[in-house]
């Protein structure tokens, strides 16, 4: 690790917000991991210049992963380059680890973390809270927990190198799933019940709100378990009724 300066270590994680920067349909988020590998590139083949052409041509090649956990792949990418190894080993690895990366992500971030967080800042604007309040408590916790696994993410990555693959299994991001899912059934219920319980809720709304909210509720607890991403079909549902309840008469 000697080749890396703290200063081509944080440039290069700086960048990595821009991983889908150029995202396209040829090589997705790979142009954008070239761009975010160049300065620990140029740290450790920038005496050579054809060494250096050779290493971000290879990273331009197709790569696709959550552009969260993609920090893993590129902290590991640049603990491998430094460390000597060969392109094939390179290659082989960012192959490995892309299709892991992208469905962890998806799964921990997209249908975990992002519809807890949404249902949170729903329940507060139902309880009351003004709305500036409320979008400023979402966007903290979620990019507090965003911002984290991004961190977490690039340094496993520029520590362990290749065996990225046991530490994830063993940070259990998969359990942390499915008890930060749990939490957003838990915020379902709330809301559920903030609404049928205030001035305005669904028991002076008429007949009909009371039915579909009954039917809700029996299909979410015959069904409910077996639903693609529960909490986000949850948390649509939650906005797409409230919508309609505030534009119908």
């Amino acid at each position: 690790m000697s080749a890396l300066s703290r200063r081509a270590i944080v440039s290069t994680f700086m960048r990595s917000f821009l991983v889908q920067g150029s995202w396209n349909y040829h090589t997705m988020i790979g142009t954008g991991f070239a761009f975010a590998m160049l300065p620990g590139l140029k740290g450790i083949f920038g005496h050579d210049p054809d060494s250096m052409d050779t290493s971000v041509r290879r990273h331009l090649d197709h790569f696709n992963a959550h552009p969260y956990l993609a920090n893993v792949a590129l902290g590991a990418a640049l603990r491998l380059e430094a460390d000597g190894s060969d392109a094939q080993t390179v290659r082989r690895f960012k192959t490995a680890v892309r299709g892991p990366l992208g469905g962890l992500g998806d799964s921990l971030i997209w249908a975990a973390w992002l519809p807890t967080m949404s249902l949170t800042a729903l329940a507060m604007w139902w309880l009351g809270v003004p709305g500036w309040v409320v979008v400023a408590v979402f966007l903290t916790l979620y990019n507090a927990g965003h911002l984290a696994l991004r961190i977490w993410g690039f340094r496993t990555g520029l520590r362990v190198g290749r065996d990225v693959a046991r530490t994830l299994g063993e940070a259990g991001l998969a359990e942390l799933g499915a008890r930060i899912k749990s939490i957003a059934s838990l915020l379902v219920g709330v809301i559920s019940g903030i609404v049928l319980a205030s001035r305005t809720g669904l028991s002076e709304a008429g007949l009909p709100w009371v039915f579909l909210a009954v039917l809700g509720f029996v299909a979410g607890l015959l069904v409910g378990h077996r639903a693609w991403r529960p909490a986000a079909i949850a948390m649509v549902a939650a906005i797409a009724l409230i919508a309609a309840w505030g534009v119908l008469p």
